[in-house]
C-alpha cells in the first residue's frame, strides 16, 4: 500500500433518493457525483460512495463516524433536524444520549434511513 493513498468510506443503501437526503439535507455533506447507481459525497475531503444495494446489510456496529468538537452541541444540532438517537442496554448514556468510555471519549450513535448504524465522537 502507498503511504499518502487517500481513505474513501463505502455504504450499501436500498434508496438513493432517499439518502441523499439525509446525507446531504440533514448531516450536510456536499454531492459529488450522482449517476443512479451510487452517490458520490465528499465529508471534508473524504470521499463517502454511497451504493445502491437491494438490501440493506443491517450490521449491528458502527460503519461511518464522524469526530466532532462538541458531541452534546452536534447531537442537538442533529436532534433538530428530526435525528433519533440510540440508546443501548448496559451502556450508561447520559440525558443527551452520549455514552462516556472509561479513557473520556465521548460518543453517540443514530442510525441513517436504512438502519446504517452512524456515530458522533467527541475525543479526548
Amino acid at each position: 500500500m502507498q503511504t499518502g493513498a487517500r481513505l474513501e468510506a463505502f455504504l450499501g443503501v436500498t434508496d438513493l433518493e432517499r439518502a441523499q437526503a439525509f446525507y446531504v439535507d440533514v448531516l450536510g455533506l456536499a454531492v459529488v457525483e450522482s449517476n443512479g447507481f451510487s452517490l458520490v459525497l465528499d465529508s471534508d475531503g473524504t470521499t463517502v460512495r454511497v451504493q445502491r444495494v437491494e438490501a440493506a446489510p443491517g450490521l449491528p456496529q458502527t460503519v461511518l463516524g464522524w469526530v466532532v468538537d462538541d458531541v452534546v452541541a452536534a447531537v442537538e444540532e442533529l436532534r433538530g433536524k428530526g435525528v433519533a438517537f440510540a440508546r443501548y442496554d448496559g451502556m450508561d448514556q447520559d440525558d443527551h444520549d452520549v455514552w462516556s468510555a472509561p479513557g473520556g471519549d465521548r460518543i453517540a450513535w443514530f442510525a441513517d434511513p436504512d438502519g446504517n448504524v452512524l456515530s458522533l465522537a467527541q475525543l479526548v
